[in-house]
């Protein structure tokens, strides 16, 4: 008498698949922000590793000098200050936006001296822990545990 007699899933089966699906998702989302992080930090140490770089074409085409920052009156300066290497060169400029915008804080420092000698810049990574990154003059590339407050890593 009932031999088309439809079969189907339970209640319990179609909850136990959803309870399987919000697990799973959740591990796939917790990596993928690990993941987003790390590639954020990359990009950051490839901008500043790009500064590095830059500067010394700049030093080299412009006698031996990376740009004065005597117009702040002092050693030290922000990454915006005009007249000097972070802002005259392009390249640069636009290296220091990218690291700011890659790791998401902003937090980009430039230093450099009066007589145009010596700079450093260090940018936040984003990892959990990850600290800073700093580049300076002297071709040091690093990890720091604070920014910087001087014109070197």
């Amino acid at each position: 008498m009932y031999k088309n007699r439809f079969r189907g899933f339970t209640l319990i089966e179609l909850l136990v698949v959803i309870a399987i699906i919000g697990i799973l998702s959740a591990v796939v989302l917790a990596s993928l922000s690990t993941a987003r992080s790390k590639g954020n930090d990359a990009a950051v140490k490839s901008d500043l590793s790009s500064i590095q770089t830059q500067a010394e074409i700049w030093y080299g085409n412009n006698g031996n000098r990376y740009a004065s920052v005597a117009a702040a009156g002092a050693d030290g300066l922000g990454c915006t200050l005009a007249g000097t290497l972070f802002q005259l060169d392009t390249t640069i400029r636009n290296a220091v936006a990218a690291a700011n915008a890659a790791n998401g804080s902003g937090v980009v420092t430039c230093y450099g001296d009066a007589a145009g000698t010596v700079y450093a810049i260090s940018a936040q990574l984003t990892a959990p822990g990850a600290g800073y990154f700093c580049v300076d003059s002297t071709g040091n590339a690093t990890s720091t545990t604070a920014a910087i407050v001087t014109t070197a890593c």
